[in-house]
């Protein structure tokens, strides 16, 4: 049996989970369903197409999955279930483009945490890194521009979306603690979670349009079993840099969606915004130093 951290193509595997990726806003906004309703049906469709996905490939039973470890798996659910369900919240109050940019704040909330509670070092430059990238927000968010949408329906939709980001960071840290377990038996606990923790609140028993059913699906299979199954069998093989880059490429898809299909341009403010973020991401990612620049331009 082979195993899925050998793909043969791991940048191309990386380049089509992040395009996968960059369509959930549409596959959102589609569904026309309450946030929280939507990522309850996605963790009904991905944890059946994890189960599946694992069963054949012979990853379960785990048994390095203990007690301890089961439940930092089940915390760090709750965290992803949560920044899901924010992150979906901020299309509807924002857009897709605005809210996927400012979403991938993200790294810069995982050096944060690990300044504050883990006791970690943080240098001059990934300080710089940071404002730069809060800068970026800044630019990105909208709030900054006379066009409609610096209102209060639209600042809440950035302010969930940060949270889900914070939330997002959390899990991320949190499933560091799991060491060598496969990322597909860490998410297939995650959206057991959801599905226990979200089955009160999601309305299950209302009428779902039968359009929204397909919507849904592809939420669940493609966005949280594909893509990760895609995503995890690539990073194994790919260096920092390469993986840095082709991160970005989730945005820009999300930028070109609601551009083609929604007809919300981005403004230069906002592109700028998300030039910054990026390059303030890579530059954290990859340890590039403001000090060695001005070096150079000496």
């Amino acid at each position: 049996m082979t195993d899925t951290s050998k793909a043969r193509f791991p940048a191309a595997s990386l380049a089509l989970a992040m395009v996968i990726a960059g369509t959930v806003g549409a596959f959102v906004t589609e569904s026309g369903l309450h946030p929280v309703t939507i990522v309850f049906w996605r963790c009904v469709f991905g944890a059946v197409f994890l189960f599946v996905w694992c069963l054949l490939r012979g990853y379960l039973p785990d048994r390095t999955l203990s007690l301890s470890r089961l439940a930092l798996a089940a915390l760090a659910g709750i965290c992803m279930v949560l920044s899901w369900t924010a992150f979906f919240a901020g299309f509807t109050m924002t857009s897709i483009a605005t809210t996927t940019i400012v979403y991938h704040v993200q790294p810069f909330f995982v050096v944060l945490i690990g300044v504050i509670f883990l006791k970690e070092c943080i240098s001059l430059d990934q300080v710089l890194w940071m404002l730069t990238a809060f800068l970026g927000v800044v630019l990105a968010s909208g709030l900054t521009i006379s066009h409609g949408h610096g209102n209060a329906n639209w600042a809440l939709g950035i302010g969930l979306t940060l949270g889900a980001a914070m939330l997002y960071a959390v899990a991320t840290i949190l499933a560091k603690g799991l060491g060598r377990q496969r990322a597909e038996i860490t998410v297939l606990c995650q959206t057991v979670v959801g599905v226990v923790m979200l089955a009160p609140f999601a309305a299950v028993g209302q009428h779902i349009p039968l359009a929204s059913w397909g919507w849904l699906a592809g939420i669940g299979v493609l966005h949280t079993g594909i893509a990760y199954v895609l995503m995890n069998s690539a990073f194994p093989r790919l260096t920092t840099p390469v993986i840095g880059v082709i991160t970005f490429i989730y945005p820009v898809v999300a930028i070109i969606i609601d551009w083609a299909i929604y007809g919300h341009p981005l403004g230069l403010a906002q592109a700028g915004g998300m030039v910054l973020i990026a390059l303030a991401t890579l530059g954290v990612r990859l340890g590039w130093r403001f000090s060695r620049w001005h070096v150079s331009a000496a």
